[in-house]
């Protein structure tokens, strides 16, 4: 299995695996927001290149949406399982998390709440409401939820001193986030008092009989969160990550269920210049991008122009292509033209185009064929030129490869003319892989990715074998052979095993075939063998 198809295996069960829990919590992902997640998944899967347009896109997609804070709440409860030593119970923790890991949460919810009721005062226990209560909204129905806001106050009750209970504080804002879209008066209520920095009194709305019940959430005089549960800030008295994750997550909530009284607070949230508030305003950011209106535009380039944390103003070029304002590409254009750093850079190529406007993707053309411009900054222009359908960034790129000179740029054109799909650009990668004239490198990578391609018949690839008499070539063909799934390209791999003249490549093939999965390979082997 190569590497490729390593990633795309790995990256498309993860996002399989998660993407039940984003529907409760979030609503269908626009086109723009599902393919600025596209890009943040292969950055953070190591890779430059999926076409935003095939299936493991979506399941990308689905993977990025998922929150940071989402993740790294997870990771920390997972991290810290605090074992009874009770061969029992730690054995029906266990069942629990494998079904809830296989996606079976009404089961998995039923096993933490028998191991909250055995493991009575152990911290243990604590661990198991907590896990109780995600995998009923994991589950996401609406008993679910109510039944997940109970296991997290009587957790918060109990068990003040659990180590999952900063956790706990963000898993309710997302409960209650979903509830209040469906119509719950006092979740919204209490969403919207997490958002705007919470009430004086350290006590949430509560569900029906549970009134006044105490989460664990303490509100200090100047209105930030702060959490009964002790941990060590990242700065000196500065609130946790989880505490900031809590307030991100009921923003967001707020967000989704009424925007205008979101933006004012996510604008004061924006407008502190205080050490704390640089991790919160990152967030921050991306929630305000949300939005996408004049108004959201406006928040964003005061962000680039005015905030004192590199990263805040790098965060805001990035998405600045999600507004619909055409002052965004001003600036995005100005950046472009003045900035020098390179991250800089390359976020405001991404915003560029992410921008629906036709300006916004000629200067990504004109940027593309840009002489002068960084060689990074130019292929990235290159890359989403070929994430865009549309048939005259095509062109431009097959012209553009006759003119650069650059190894890095020919091969990100020949990677983005395989995303543009349709006969053409297929036939011009297997004219290039033909060509004698261009470099080795060069006709290896558009050949794979010509063979990558669905629109590339067999038959034009079972003709690539006998038209090229270069030993490298030949096994380049053998390798994109390999990865076909049809059973065409296991024929070809089996006839070159058994009747090339070259001993290496024979060897070659047979080694390939060897990973297939074709039924008839295992017999053949054994033929060749005897």
């Amino acid at each position: 299995m190569t590497v490729h198809r390593t990633f795309i295996h790995a990256v498309t069960v993860a996002a399989l695996a998660i993407a039940p829990a984003i529907a409760p919590a979030q609503g269908a992902a626009s086109p723009a927001r599902a393919r600025a997640s596209v890009s943040i998944a292969t950055a953070a899967a190591g890779v430059s290149s999926v076409n935003a347009t095939t299936p493991l896109a979506g399941a990308l997609a689905a993977l990025a949406m998922t929150s940071d804070l989402t993740s790294a709440a997870t990771t920390r409860a997972t991290s810290r399982v605090a074992w009874t030593g009770d061969q029992v119970v730690d054995s029906l923790f266990r069942q629990a998390r494998e079904r809830m890991n296989r996606g079976e949460y009404r089961r998995a919810a039923d096993l933490f709440m028998e191991v909250a009721r055995r493991a009575g005062k152990a911290p243990l226990a604590g661990d198991a409401l907590y896990w109780q209560a995600y995998s009923l909204y994991r589950d996401g129905a609406s008993p679910a939820l109510h039944d997940a806001l109970a296991s997290l106050d009587r957790l918060a009750q109990e068990y003040p001193s659990a180590a999952t209970l900063g956790d706990a504080n963000t898993l309710r804002i997302r409960v209650c986030g979903v509830l209040a879209k469906r119509g719950d008066e006092q979740c919204a209520a209490e969403v919207s008092a997490s958002a705007g920095g919470g009430t004086s009194t350290g006590v949430t709305a509560g569900r029906p009989g549970q009134q006044g019940v105490v989460t664990g959430r303490r509100v200090t005089s100047t209105g930030q969160g702060r959490s009964s549960a002790s941990a060590s800030a990242s700065e000196p008295g500065c609130p946790r990550d989880d505490e900031d994750d809590e307030r991100v997550a009921a923003l967001n909530a707020l967000l989704q269920m009424d925007a205008e009284r979101a933006l004012p607070i996510l604008e004061r949230v924006l407008a502190r210049r205080d050490k704390c508030s640089a991790s919160l305003r990152r967030k921050a950011v991306f929630l305000v991008s949300q939005k996408g209106d004049a108004r959201a535009a406006d928040i964003l380039m005061g962000a680039v122009r005015g905030d004192p944390d590199a990263e805040v103003r790098e965060q805001a070029v990035f998405w600045l292509g999600q507004t619909k304002d055409d002052r965004a590409v001003d600036m995005l254009q100005e950046i472009l033209q003045k900035e020098s750093n390179d991250e800089v850079l390359e976020k405001a190529v991404f915003a560029l185009s992410q921008h629906r406007s036709q300006r916004a993707g000629t200067i990504l053309r004109d940027l593309a064929q840009r002489d002068g411009a960084a060689l990074k900054v130019r292929e990235q222009a290159i890359f989403w030129l070929g994430q865009q359908r549309n048939a005259d960034n095509g062109e431009l790129l097959k012209s553009l490869y006759a003119r650069v000179k650059e190894e890095e740029l020919k091969e990100k054109i020949i990677f983005s003319i395989s995303q543009n799909r349709g006969g053409e650009n297929n036939r011009w990668l297997l004219e290039l892989a033909m060509n004698n004239r261009e470099p080795i490198e060069m006709r290896k990578k558009a050949l794979f990715w010509a063979g990558q391609s669905r629109g590339t018949s067999m038959d034009d690839l079972a003709a690539l074998y006998s038209k090229t008499d270069d030993r490298e070539m030949k096994e380049q063909v053998i390798f994109v052979y390999s990865q076909r799934r049809d059973a065409a390209a296991a024929d070809k791999l089996m006839d070159i095993a058994k009747n090339d003249k070259d001993k290496e490549l024979r060897k070659k093939a047979i080694f390939w075939l060897s990973q297939s999965r074709d039924p008839r390979v295992a017999k053949f082997l054994e033929e060749l063998i005897g």
